[in-house]
């Protein structure tokens, strides 16, 4: 069989689509990913098992295996690189990129090529006739020329969707970041909390011995022993409750992480100021109207929705299409030649009655454009109010600091002259006591209101989001 004519033209037509439209094949093609690497450096085994749908099944797979100390910057990377909400929304980007180059196809037109061979006969009862062979193709091509805005509109829409799912993953970064932030704070708190409680014992075990001391030198009372062994005994009790408090934060930011099942982490970080903020409440509220992802997704949808508008409208206007067809025919041993034909032709459509469907598809598209205005304004009065709030909380967290700071010497020095006093003889266990435990009331103060303009700070920056500093 003789093919080679029909594949001939079949090539000539692929040719020809090439030159007419070049960048047919470049607007397929979707960007590559520009490869980042992150100067900061984590221990390979907290990543976790890069099979998603991999779950452990036996105890000693999730058995903690080592606790490792790590900073506020590595606990970032980790839930950066790891965190599955994250993870999510970057998928998410994905498929609207997708989703675009779908919608941008319709600007080119589509080429198609069918063929069939046929062996065709009387029978096998009859053979008055020989069997004969014949081949047929054809080659069409179709092309949308004019949509009344429909296919601009498509395209306008996917590519404000792929805008918001960019700003959704701005968005799910910041929040992640504020979240792993936070999570490293309770952490903080809860390590010194143990910490505290643990000196609290000691302070408790001190006093124990030196009331046994003096009751066995007939200079103390069973009274005294008997307090001290109470405040022993929920000083213990606190520090058991923080070290459990310990353990569920440590869990907690290991699972914000998506750590690995074997590893537990601790903070590395000492508790200090994280930093001071520059700017006024005015000018941080305005850099947060200028910055905040979440106002800019509302603008997209309110645009996503005005182009659903213009699609539904689209539907009452003319449609005007191209159609191109090259078909080849042959029969074999028939003593004639391959014949060919051609058609070219427009398609003209137009809907005059659909009962008000489009303008009904219009209207709703109308309504969800109000609707994101006017969540765009709720937005934005939260917005404003966050960085209100957190600048508020911000200041008296700072003077906390300060406050704290002073009230914890003086609960040291108190302590030391309850002890003198008592040893003296001119104080009461009870003195002592008292003293012991507003130290650690101080202590614990002060750690909170260190962690607690962290915390404030760290809202802030996410209210505010500034770009230049990321």
């Amino acid at each position: 069989m003789n093919f080679s004519l029909f594949f001939v033209h079949c090539t000539w037509l692929t040719v020809a689509f090439a030159i007419l439209f070049p960048n047919a094949a470049s607007a397929a093609t979707p960007p590559k990913p520009q490869n980042t690497s992150s100067p900061v450096q984590v221990p390979d085994y907290l990543n976790p098992s890069p099979n998603p749908l991999q779950f452990p099944t036996k105890p000693e797979e999730v058995r903690i295996q080592q606790t490792v100390p790590i900073s506020l910057v590595q606990a970032l990377e980790l839930a950066r690189r790891n965190n599955r909400d994250l993870q999510v929304a970057i998928l998410q980007l994905e498929r609207s990129r997708s989703a675009l180059r779908e919608s941008q196809a319709a600007l080119f037109p589509t080429l198609g090529i069918n063929s069939s061979v046929t062996n065709s006969g009387n029978g096998f009862t009859n053979n008055t006739s020989q069997a004969s062979t014949s081949f047929n193709g054809s080659a069409e091509l179709n092309y949308n020329v004019y949509t009344a805005g429909n296919r601009q509109a498509t395209i306008q829409a996917a590519q404000e969707q792929l805008r918001v799912d960019e700003l959704n993953v701005e968005s799910q970064s910041l929040t992640i970041r504020l979240n792993a932030t936070t999570q490293y704070y309770n952490l903080q708190q809860a390590d010194e909390q143990a910490r505290i409680n643990r000196a609290a014992v000691e302070n408790a075990q001190a006093s124990l011995r030196d009331t046994q001391a003096r009751e066995q030198a007939g200079v103390g009372t069973r009274f005294d022993v008997l307090q001290a062994q109470v405040n022993l005994a929920n000083a213990q009790q606190q520090l058991t409750n923080a070290i459990s408090g310990q353990q569920i934060a440590r869990r907690q930011l290991a699972t914000l992480l998506s750590l690995s099942e074997s590893a537990d982490i601790s903070a590395a970080d000492p508790v200090q100021i994280a930093g001071l903020w520059p700017q006024t409440v005015e000018q941080s509220i305005v850099q947060a109207f200028q910055n905040r992802p979440e106002l800019q997704q509302q603008l997209a949808q309110r645009n996503i929705s005005e182009q659903q508008r213009r699609q539904a409208l689209s539907q009452l206007g003319p449609q005007i299409s191209l159609a191109a067809n090259y078909n080849l025919s042959d029969r074999y041993n028939d003593g004639a030649s391959i014949t060919d034909g051609y058609s070219v032709g427009l398609n003209g459509n137009l809907t005059l009655f659909d009962a008000g469907a489009a303008r009904a598809r219009a209207d709703q598209s109308r309504a969800n454009i109000a609707i994101a205005e006017s969540q765009f304004g709720s937005q934005r009065d939260l917005i404003r109010f966050d960085v209100e709030q957190y600048y508020s909380q911000l200041q008296s967290n700072l003077n906390n600091v300060q406050t704290s700071s002073v009230a914890l010497n003086q609960a040291r020095e108190a302590l030391n002259l309850a002890r003198l006093r008592f040893q003296a003889g001119v104080g009461t266990q009870t003195e002592v006591i008292s003293a012991e435990n507003d130290l650690t009331r101080a202590e614990g103060n002060r750690v909170a209101a260190i962690l607690d303009y962290n915390r404030a700070l760290a809202n802030l920056q996410r209210s505010v989001t500034a770009r230049g500093s990321r």
